[in-house]
């Protein structure tokens, strides 16, 4: 069993310099709706946060992701923002969350804000402005295209493009107001802002200034990959589901995409800001291209986050619609981007956020024999590769996937939007069921499970989205106390990220094993190494690759372990010198 493979090079990585905090830290990403409620309203706030940032500093993460909680009108859960420099009422005030900043920065946490900039809500004032008049002034400030040429303007088939929008409706909406489409890649409501307009984008690195004036430590950049636009547009090649096409040539990783970010990095994040956290969500994007947005010296972002591995359970061409794939697809994945990332660039580590199923019910096994060892030896598989380390609320804990039973369960625009147009096609009801339980992003929006009584802990009324019934079984409060618990395995991986220097800058060596179900790489830095060893599966296997190396000092993290001849499902161990 010799090594495979070698990605070789402790590298400086992005703008900023080796040593960064980022490279070896842990970043929680905090959805406000579903994280603690308190004022016991049904929604959670950022009080509730301020409530829960003694925990957040326990589990010893170095910084909060916060998901929006600027004023919107909600039709996707705060990523429809109808005003950049306000705070949503659901959520509090301005004061709150500069008292979260400050509450966070006093235990040496960082606040990293999401920044939506793609798309803005049609109920933001520059969109009521440019829709007001082909003559506003503002006009070019969103993507605007008359009806297609000799077909009545706002009947089927004028739009003019035919995409689908991520939301499985077309992707231009007919204003009435000022005779044109509008272009939008999610919800009708979430209208694509025009980055050609240099006038539109000073306004946007305006507000970003403002936000880093506040005290904020950086941005996640929601789809930044997405604001290069590739003009002419044109129609795209047809899905196999409809009438629509894939216009994503058209969109993803545009032309003037790094010129975008460069211009960004020079008028936000420099001077007094130089240090600010850059990190972009880019979907699809390839190893080439993540290379060049996150190389040495490049002046655009730190890191990416990448699809590639939660999209290998997923049809290509509908995202709702799961596909099975065998054990270790996604962990050979993950080393494709280890290999990929090696020289230059660097990776987002995350199973699970706000748009993704539960990680222990889509990569584990959430069945009481298996859940909590599966919960924690995907934990070990991921975060002690090479790149910063992100964990969505209630991961830490094992929360699951919500036991859906029928359509009306589901409030997410993409769900909801999927299912009318499913059943416009004549799907069956069952068969919608069975892909939304699966792929919902429902799944990992529902309240954080802190104790064992009415409503989970999350709020004194009842709560915006039903808790998870079993949160009898699964909370903060049973855990917290409990070495043996899935919540204390987390907090002892965060912790190994801090006190192993080659888990930081360490070269990721994968090894052969050959052994289906079974995984190994090491992270080696000089003299120090660290060997993982997973059975990624809920079967017993044959092997001894889990015994004791020679050079090991003493095994570390071990979930589950087994005799001398074979792993137990989910067992993991990892070996330290």
């Amino acid at each position: 069993m010799g090594a495979k493979s070698e990605v070789v090079g402790n590298v400086v990585h992005g703008p900023n310099s080796p040593g960064e905090w980022w490279r070896g830290g842990t970043i929680y990403q905090v959805y406000p709706r579903s994280f603690a409620d308190s004022n016991a309203d049904g929604i959670g706030d950022i009080r509730g946060v301020i409530d829960k940032i003694d925990y957040i500093s326990w589990l010893g993460v170095d910084a909060v992701w916060l998901s929006p909680v600027y004023r919107s009108p909600q039709h996707d859960n705060g990523y429809d923002i109808s005003d950049y420099y306000s705070i949503d009422a659901a959520y509090g005030s301005l004061e709150d969350l500069d008292e979260l900043i400050a509450s966070l920065h006093d235990r040496g946490i960082r606040l990293i804000m999401d920044l939506v900039v793609n798309h803005t809500s049609n109920e933001h004032p520059w969109f009521i402005e440019s829709s007001s008049s082909s003559e506003n002034p503002k006009r070019d400030w969103y993507i605007w295209r008359p009806a297609r040429p000799g077909i009545p303007k706002g009947t089927a088939g004028a739009e003019p493009t035919n995409w689908e929008s991520y939301f499985s409706t077309p992707a231009w909406t007919f204003d009435k107001t000022s005779g044109e489409y509008y272009l939008h890649l999610f919800a009708p409501e979430q209208p694509d802002l025009n980055w050609e307009s240099p006038t539109l984008r000073r306004e946007i690195y305006r507000m970003m200034t403002w936000w880093l004036d506040r005290g904020v430590d950086g941005f996640r950049m929601d789809v930044i990959n997405l604001i290069s636009k590739n003009y002419p547009l044109q129609d795209g090649k047809l899905l196999p589901h409809g009438e629509l096409g894939d216009g994503s040539p058209w969109y993803l990783h545009g032309p003037r995409l790094l010129e975008f970010l460069d211009e960004m990095s020079s008028e936000v994040f420099s001077g007094r800001h130089s240090n600010a956290i850059r990190i972009g969500e880019t979907p699809d994007v390839t190893i080439e291209q993540a290379e060049a947005l996150s190389a040495e010296g490049a002046s655009t972002l730190d890191m990416v986050f990448q699809f590639e591995h939660v999209g290998l359970d997923r049809e290509a061409q509908d995202w709702h619609k799961p596909r099975d794939i065998d054990e270790g697809d996604v962990y050979h994945n993950l080393v494709r981007w280890q290999e990929g990332l090696a020289s230059t660039g660097w990776n987002s580590l995350y199973w699970s956020n706000h748009d993704q199923p539960r990680t222990v019910s889509r990569y584990g096994d959430d069945r009481p024999e298996h859940w909590a060892n599966s919960a924690k030896t995907l934990a070990t598989t991921l975060y002690l590769m090479r790149g910063t380390a992100f964990v969505y609320q209630g991961d830490e804990i094992g929360m699951t996937n919500f036991p859906f039973s029928n359509l009306d369960d589901f409030r997410d625009v993409s769900a909801v939007n999927y299912i009318a147009a499913a059943l416009g096609r004549g799907e069956s009801p069952e068969e919608i069921l069975g892909r939304l339980k699966r792929t919902g992003r429902d799944n990992a929006r529902t309240p954080m499970q802190w104790a064992a009584t009415e409503r989970g802990g999350f709020s004194d009324s009842k709560s915006w989205y039903p808790v998870n019934p079993n949160f009898r079984r699964i909370s903060v409060d049973q855990q917290i106390g409990d070495r043996a618990s899935v919540l204390a395995h987390y907090k002892r991986v965060i912790a190994a990220r801090k006190t192993r220097p080659e888990l930081v800058e360490g070269r990721f060596v994968d090894l052969d094993v050959q052994i289906p179900g079974v995984i190994a790489y090491e992270r080696i830095d000089g003299s120090r190494t660290t060997r993982v060893v997973a059975n990624l599966s809920s079967e017993p296997v044959e092997t001894t690759f889990h015994e004791r190396p020679d050079w090991a000092e003493r095994g570390i993290l071990a979930v589950n372990p087994a005799g001398d001849d074979y792993m137990k499902p989910w067992q993991s161990i990892v070996w330290v010198s």
